[in-house]
């Protein structure tokens, strides 16, 4: 296969619409080690090459993920493919060729191994940033190309200002959100804008993860002094998910003392969660009162306004132009979090190119009639529905179908009207009758004033989003 492949845009489309897709597969340790750096080089007579770094990382795609990746380029291809994969930009022969390393690349001095170590995870979990090197940053994670809306406004002022002075504004920092909302993008971009403004500033971002197994491996290894040189030399440690390391007391206590030395040294600590510090059980107290005592920021879901705003920005960046009434559908289809809205617009452009057709509507809708997802839909049913409704807002299934008028009673009985609608396609006489007898014009009243105020009120959006989860879940 011509290394020119390898720069087909059709090809790198696609990829990335499967990688989008795969990190909702398999967890984020896996997909940043083994996945972030791979490429598909092309797809010809229903086989799909995909280049890997090294010859280790085209085993352990082969062994490992194999059947994740043939669904996620089969799903977006709309046919069955088989992959093969090769080291680099090579053949697919010259994979099997290629010589397994028997030892670790010769790692700086501060980070010494043993020749015997297991193969290398890739420098994006672990690393110390210059001016002129910035391994472990997703370059597209920047302030500039963060989208900044009601449901994310403040968080994203915190992080700048931390950029701009970290550990004199706020310290630590605390972000917490749902999957796929932007932590990551903030936690990027703050260590950007660091670096820029002062390019001898040493960065440090991992995931609590590469965190505890980094302690754990040190230990083994008796190499805690190294571990702890490493971790409390960074001018800024940002760790994502610390939600991780509770209930793992060595871990805690190693952090609660890494945190200390940075805090006291006048060192920038930013921390990550999908929940607020006081919501992660099993979390040490002294632990909870340290993130307490700094600045605590949310991100919500976005709004449709600023849904469409970020998508019209992904295709701008790609390059390609997307229609507006395409903007508008994915906005409205895919509610959940970014991550999942641009997985969709990927889809989308992916399957137009492999058409080599301009993208439009009915491109979209095939794009996005994912066969998983339909079966998955199939499965919920009106009570199963009714059920995730009472089971968030504590509510009773009297509640639901009686004459109540209270706020506590009314928006769970609302919500519930919405969610059948979106989620069973039950019409609105059958909604009515589940919940009480209920004509339908007050089905429909209800109904739309959920989609009326679930498009400005962040936490009644945040409510439906995590039903809708658990229904999927």
């Amino acid at each position: 296969m011509a290394d020119s492949a390898a720069l087909d845009p059709r090809y790198q489309q696609l990829w990335q619409s499967a990688l989008s897709d795969l990190q909702g597969r398999i967890s984020r340790a896996n997909y940043e080690t083994w996945l972030r750096s791979t490429t598909l080089l092309g797809v010809e007579n229903g086989v799909a090459t995909v280049a890997a770094p090294n010859a280790f990382a085209v085993d352990q795609l082969r062994l490992k993920f194999d059947d994740e990746i043939v669904a996620a380029l089969s799903a977006i291809a709309n046919r069955r493919l088989t992959v093969e994969y090769v080291v680099g930009g090579q053949g697919p022969a010259s994979a099997a060729r290629a010589p397994k390393p028997k030892t670790r690349p010769t790692p700086p001095a501060s980070r010494a191994t043993k020749p015997d170590d297991p193969a290398p995870r890739p420098e994006s979990h672990q690393m110390t940033l210059t001016a002129d090197a910035r391994p472990g940053l997703n370059p597209g994670y920047t302030f500039d190309t963060f989208v900044v809306g009601p449901s994310n406004r403040l968080a994203h002022a915190a992080s700048m200002a931390v950029g701009d002075k970290p550990a004199q504004a706020f310290n630590p920092l605390f972000i917490y959100g749902g999957v796929g909302l932007g932590k990551t993008h903030l936690m990027h971009a703050v260590g950007h804008r660091a670096i820029d403004q002062r390019p001898e500033t040493s960065v440090l971002y991992v995931s609590s993860e590469k965190f505890t197994n980094d302690l754990i491996k040190s230990i083994m290894g008796q190499r805690t002094d190294e571990f702890r040189d490493r971790y409390r030399s960074a001018d800024i440690l940002m760790i994502d998910d610390i939600q991780f390391i509770a209930g793992k007391e060595a871990t805690q206590e190693e952090f609660f003392h890494t945190f200390n030395d940075l805090f006291q040294s006048g060192r920038q600590i930013i921390v990550s969660s999908d929940r607020p510090p006081k919501a992660i059980p099993t979390l040490a107290e002294r632990l909870r009162s340290r993130f307490e005592g700094g600045l605590i920021v949310d991100v919500q879901p976005p709004d449709i306004e600023t849904r469409t705003a970020i998508l019209s920005r992904k295709g701008q960046s790609l390059g390609v132009h997307v229609p507006n009434d395409v903007l508008e559908y994915v906005a409205r289809k895919v509610q959940s979090n970014i991550r999942e809205l641009e997985g969709a617009l990927n889809k989308i452009i992916a399957l137009a190119q492999l058409f080599n057709a301009p993208i439009r509507m009915d491109i979209a809708s095939q794009a996005l009639n994912d066969a998983a997802l339909e079966a998955r839909r199939a499965q919920i049913t009106p009570e199963r529905v009714l059920a995730e409704v009472m089971k968030h807002y504590k509510a009773t299934l009297a509640d639901l179908r009686g004459r109540g008028r209270s706020k506590e009673v009314v928006l769970p009985r609302q919500v519930a009207m919405y969610v059948l609608r979106e989620e069973t396609g039950s019409s609105l006489v059958e909604i009515g009758a589940l919940l009480g007898g209920r004509d339908h014009s007050t089905v429909m009243h209800g109904i739309g004033k959920i989609e009326h105020e679930i498009e400005t009120n962040t936490a009644l959006r945040q409510q439906v989003s995590t039903i809708r989860e658990a229904l999927y879940g």
